[in-house]
This record gives C-alpha cells, sequence and structure tokens, in this order.
C-alpha cells in the first residue's frame, strides 16, 4: 500500500524524532568525566584498579583521564578557564594552591568523608583536598654506607657534611623536592619563607660542592644508587619505596628537624560541566578502599585517618605519627617568589 505525501511527511517526522531520542539517550549514557591526573604508575593504577569499580557504581559515566605533570596540568586548566573541559585535576600542592588562587577550583561540596581526614589534608577555603601525604626527607645508600662505616644520616645538616663530596642529589629548585630542601636549610639557618636569604647561602657554600646531579628523574637516580655513585639523595618517600621494589639499597629518612609535607592534591575545576560527578568521585578518592590503593601502589600516607592497611604497606609510608610531625609549607607565600628563586638558583647554585 503507498502512503500519501502527508502520512509519509509523518513517518519522516516519527523517524527523526527518533533518532533525536536516541542520540539523547545515547548522550546520556556517555556522560563523560575528565580527569587531569599524573602519568605513569599513578595513571594506571586509576585505570586499573580506581575507575572500573566508580564508573560501575554510577550507571551511565565514563572517566577519561588527560595525563600530565602538575605544571602541564596547571597550564590547561589556565587555558580552559570559564570553560568545560577537565573536570578533576590531581596537583602537587604548590601548584594546586596556585590554582586556586587563579580561581580554578571549585569548592568541594560538604560530605562526611571530610571529616574522616588529618587537618593536614585539607586546603584553604576547601577549594582542595591532598588525596595523599608523602614526606620529602633523605634517602641514603644502605650498601654505600655500610662499605664506608658510616652512620645513617639523621639531620638536614648533613647535606653539608664534606664526606659527602660530588655524592649528593640534590633536585633542581624547580621540582618541588629541591624547593622543600632550600626551605628547610633556611629555616635552620635563622630564615623562613619569608627570609630565603639564609637558605641560598647555605646551599651556594655548603651543599652545593657535595651535589654531583641536580638531575631528580627517577631513572637516572636509580642508576646512581645502583652503582654506587651517589650516598645521598633528597626524595619523597614514595619514590625511595619504588626504588627499594626494584631491589636498590635504599633507605628513606625522617630527617629529626621534620620531614616536609607534599601534598597529592585533587579538585574539582570550577568551569566543570558535571559538578556533580566530579564531587562524587572526589570523595569516592578519599574513601578507605581507595586511599589504601593509593597507599599500596604509590607510596603515599592516607589522607583519610580510617584507612586500615596490611602491616607491610603501612611500614612503607607515612604512619600517623610521622603525619602529625611532617613540616608544611606555607605556599600563600612561596608561590608569588618562585620564579626570582628559580632564576637566583640557576645563577647562584646550579652553575
Amino acid at each position: 500500500m503507498s502512503l500519501s505525501p502527508v502520512m509519509r511527511q509523518f513517518g519522516l517526522a516519527a523517524a527523526m524524532a527518533a533518532v533525536i531520542s536516541v542520540g539523547v539517550t545515547n548522550a546520556h549514557a556517555t556522560t563523560t568525566l575528565y580527569v587531569g591526573a599524573y602519568g605513569g604508575s599513578f595513571e594506571q593504577m586509576l585505570r586499573k584498579d580506581v575507575i572500573p569499580p566508580f564508573e560501575k557504581s554510577n550507571g551511565d559515566v565514563k572517566v577519561v583521564t588527560v595525563p600530565g605533570d602538575s605544571t602541564t596540568t596547571l597550564a590547561k586548566l589556565e587555558a580552559q578557564k570559564g570553560k568545560a573541559g577537565i573536570d578533576v585535576a590531581f596537583l602537587d600542592d604548590g601548584p594546586m594552591y596556585q590554582a586556586i588562587q587563579l580561581g580554578l577550583c571549585g569548592k568541594l561540596a560538604d560530605a562526611p568523608v571530610y571529616k574522616d581526614l588529618y587537618d593536614i589534608a585539607r586546603f584553604k577555603g576547601d577549594r582542595a583536598v591532598a588525596v595523599g601525604l608523602i614526606a620529602t626527607g633523605i634517602a641514603y645508600n644502605t650498601h654505600l654506607f655500610k662499605q664506608k662505616g658510616w652512620a645513617p644520616p639523621t639531620s638536614w645538616k648533613d647535606l653539608a657534611d664534606p664526606k659527602y663530596k660530588g655524592l649528593l642529589v640534590m633536585p633542581s629548585i624547580i621540582n618541588t623536592y629541591g624547593l622543600h630542601a632550600l626551605l628547610m636549610e633556611a629555616r635552620l639557618n635563622g630564615g623562613s619563607e619569608t627570609d630565603i636569604d639564609p637558605g641560598f647561602a647555605v646551599m651556594k657554600k655548603s651543599i652545593a660542592p657535595n651535589v654531583l646531579s641536580f638531575d631528580p628523574s627517577p631513572g637516572k637516580i636509580a642508576q646512581m644508587f645502583g652503582d654506587d655513585e651517589i650516598a645521598l639523595a633528597v626524595w619523597g618517600n614514595g619514590r625511595v619505596q619504588a626504588l627499594r621494589d626494584q631491589g636498590l639499597p635504599v633507605k628513606f629518612v625522617y630527617p629529626k628537624e621534620g620531614a616536609v609535607a607534599l601534598g597529592m592534591g585533587v579538585c574539582v575545576v570550577a568551569s566543570s560541566a558535571h559538578n556533580t560527578l566530579a564531587q562524587k568521585f572526589v570523595q569516592y578518592i578519599l574513601s578507605p578502599h581507595v586511599q589504601a590503593i593509593l597507599a599500596q601502589s604509590q607510596g603515599v600516607g592516607p589522607s583519610n585517618r580510617n584507612t586500615k592497611l596490611p602491616p607491610a604497606v603501612a611500614a612503607e609510608v607515612p604512619s600517623p605519627d610521622e603525619i602529625s610531625k611532617l613540616v608544611r609549607v606555607n605556599w600563600d607565600v612561596v608561590n608569588p617568589h618562585r620564579n626570582a628563586w628559580t632564576q637566583r638558583w640557576n645563577r647562584e647554585i646550579e652553575q
């Protein structure tokens, strides 16, 4: 039976409506949350162990990682300011405070999990939170120390000991570990974040002569420890654990003056098109279950005090007592000076 022109038009309109309806349903089915995350093992952990359960428990959701270090991710957030793009961003605490100051992070929605966090994990104004706590301290070569008959280091001041001449890795100031060391040397020599001169003075006179390399790349440091080229490195406890997992003879020391807190921060991006879902993702990352995954995979101390860890994992991450003693950096004071300090470092230290 042939259809009249009117019926044919009606049928076409109905078909188009059906297509549009399917398109809307599919669009809903593919709601995508973009997460700016550290690359390497961190991204692999998210994709393998963290994201799949979140997607499954939240229905029609897909989480896509956008890998990059903190500097790269911060630049992406600045470029997209006010527009949809990355919804959730992981940044080290220094760059995270920059992101907050630039208005790139939205306020975290109130949720019960935030009451379970250590105070040091909270960021000013609740615009971000640390999902893991890393300690910056001293890594030492147990094989070389035993061979030399040296006692393990105990203090930031040990970096200036002449017996370590040519045996130290001091990360550049553009790396958070190097900046932490500069700040601690300033504090121990009469200065502070607001008076950095004493830190530069001891770096230039006493520590730089001991430095073999300012390159903090994990592969290079692993090789130098393995070949007994270095005795010490300023490094994070998680990085040290990664070296130990490779079978290298290295241990981490919490200096007696205090290791420095490095918060692995996360925030909901202010321009997120999926704020509610982004808030749920951040809260999920802070759950004890995911916190335990982070600790085992990345060597970070849990931010959630209710996290239970196997004894072998707990022994390799900052304990609650060690977390309570971590030195916190005043990033609101430090960040405005970083460019000037970096230029000074290049002139005076890394010559």
